[in-house]
């Protein structure tokens, strides 16, 4: 048998640091290198063990406890992984044993894993509750196709309902981005539909909506036509209120539904920007680059309508700069706005500031929320899915909270 060229504790080193593209690299390598020659392992400077040694297991939460590895796999079941094509489910478990503190991710939710022998079975199931329904659909138009999924919670029954357009971020599905969320969690609660638009690496090869390109910036073209149509499609099938129409993002998926609010005002009532950037903001790959280090040019809006936005950001994101969360207030900033502004912490400790403007009745029109110490990823969420910070405020009940203060005629 051809020997596999890995050093298993720097596989395992990667993996713990979420660094699972180069890990993936460094194993495929070696597999290529073990089947190609029958010389020796090259590169290794001792003489390895019969297992792999790896250091002490870091906690995934501060505070946590350093933990011994509970899994060391042998090269003979790296060898046999790599070349039986089950490295998915081999670097899936290496996931699964030295996540000691917190649920694993799943292999499908990573960036850079395209092409992994065995990936495309990955599918984390969403639980859905008896009486709901997830479903999986397409629209297309002249713009092109799109999958997207469709929850409708078990209380339905065929009434007028709210419905929720979610728009994940880059490298997620909608399955993903349901788990993270919890917005089928809060629909079931509350009772209104939640449709997930997917982003197919075939449109981008990180599933990023092109938030940044000119031609998906406009109304009745490209993407937006692709959202809208998924948006209109669902309120023709079901029993939507035409009024209570929403749509809310993460990062990529942010900026987009800035977009969507922007060009859409008469069919969505209200918008959530998480971790996002402003409508216009940038117009092509390296203005949009430029735009995530530290703010875009900001587009002024068009009319005197306010759009009713919401905006939460980490103040420590390193991904999309926290100016770009201030960016999307100040495109919607006019008329006879107060803006007030408090602190408050979250059950799990983490600071936060919201800043409400109000009309002079009381009405917020624009509230941005500025977690403290928070990278890129969606506040209060859910380890199940990726890109999330369980400790944070709950920005998916805030967002829903929000959206029900507005309504409009919806078309």
């Amino acid at each position: 048998m051809n020997p596999l060229n890995v050093d298993m504790s720097e596989v395992l080193r990667l993996t713990r640091n979420g660094r699972l593209a180069e890990a993936v690299a460094l194993i495929q390598g070696g597999a290529s290198a073990g089947r190609t020659s029958d010389a020796e392992p090259r590169g290794r400077a001792h003489n390895p063990p019969d297992h792999d040694v790896i250091d002490m297991v870091a906690p995934a939460h501060p505070g946590g406890s350093w933990t011994p590895p509970s899994f060391i796999p042998s090269e003979a079941t790296v060898q046999g992984a790599a070349s039986g094509g089950g490295m998915a489910d081999f670097v899936q478990s290496i996931l699964d044993r030295v996540s000691a503190d917190a649920p694993a991710p799943n292999l499908n939710d990573l960036p850079g894993l395209d092409g992994l022998p065995g990936l495309e079975r990955r599918t984390r199931p969403v639980p859905v509750p008896a009486g709901a329904r997830f479903e999986e659909r397409s629209f297309t138009n002249e713009a092109g196709t799109r999958p997207y999924k469709l929850y409708v919670p078990s209380g339905y029954g065929g009434r007028s309902v709210p419905l929720v357009v979610m728009l994940h971020g880059c490298t997620q599905s909608p399955d993903d981005f349901a788990a993270g969320t919890r917005m089928n969690e809060l629909a079931e609660e509350q009772g209104f539909l939640v449709a997930y638009p997917g982003q197919p690496a075939t449109a981008h090869p990180q599933r990023c909506w092109k938030w940044f390109s000119v031609g998906d910036q406009q109304r009745g073209r490209g993407e937006p036509s692709l959202v809208a149509g998924i948006t209109r499609a669902v309120m023709a099938e079901l029993s939507v209120d035409a009024a209570r129409v929403y749509v809310a993002g993460l990062s990529a998926g942010g900026a987009a539904a800035a977009v969507m609010g922007q060009e859409y005002p008469d069919l969505y009532a209200a918008v959530g920007v998480h971790s996002g950037l402003a409508c216009g903001s940038a117009s092509d790959l390296p203005s949009a680059l430029a735009a995530m280090k530290g703010g875009g040019i900001v587009r002024t809006r068009s009319g005197e309508t306010i759009v009713p936005t919401i905006v939460f950001h980490g103040d420590r994101d390193k991904t999309v700069h926290a100016v770009n969360g201030e960016q999307v207030i100040a495109q919607q900033l006019g008329g006879d706005l107060r803006a007030a502004t408090t602190r408050a912490t979250s059950p799990a400790g983490i600071a936060f500031t919201r800043t409400a403007y109000a009309d002079p009745s009381g009405r917020e029109w624009l509230v941005h929320v500025s977690v403290e110490g928070a990278g890129h990823a969606w506040a209060g969420g859910s380890a199940a899915g990726s890109h999330t910070d369980p400790r944070g405020p709950d920005a998916s009940r805030e967002m829903i909270r929000f959206f029900k203060q507005h309504a409009n005629g919806g078309t």
